[in-house]
């Protein structure tokens, strides 16, 4: 059995994730900077699913690696906008 654990964005990630992972997790840090985004105080959580890591950022931004195909998938959080005219 595999332990999750936090640590801050722009840290170095834990031991033992897959290449791939951590390529997706430093192209999201890159974007968050090339927005000027004040993130300084998120964090980054990862979990075991069924032995495979899932990371949530604190924006809702997440990671999920694929073992079959070797790959890591970013899904980052819809923006809901507040739009009067939303119903035409």
């Amino acid at each position: 059995m595999k332990m999750g654990t936090r640590w801050p964005l722009g840290h170095p990630a834990p031991a033992g994730l897959p290449h791939v992972v951590e390529i997706a997790i430093r192209a999201v840090e890159e974007e968050l900077t090339a927005l000027a985004e004040d993130a300084r105080a998120w964090h980054w959580t990862l979990t075991w699913l069924e032995g495979n890591p899932v990371l949530e950022l604190d924006d809702g931004t997440v990671i999920r690696y694929d073992k079959a195909e070797d790959s890591a998938t970013i899904t980052q959080p819809s923006i809901v906008l507040d739009d009067e005219d939303d119903w035409i």
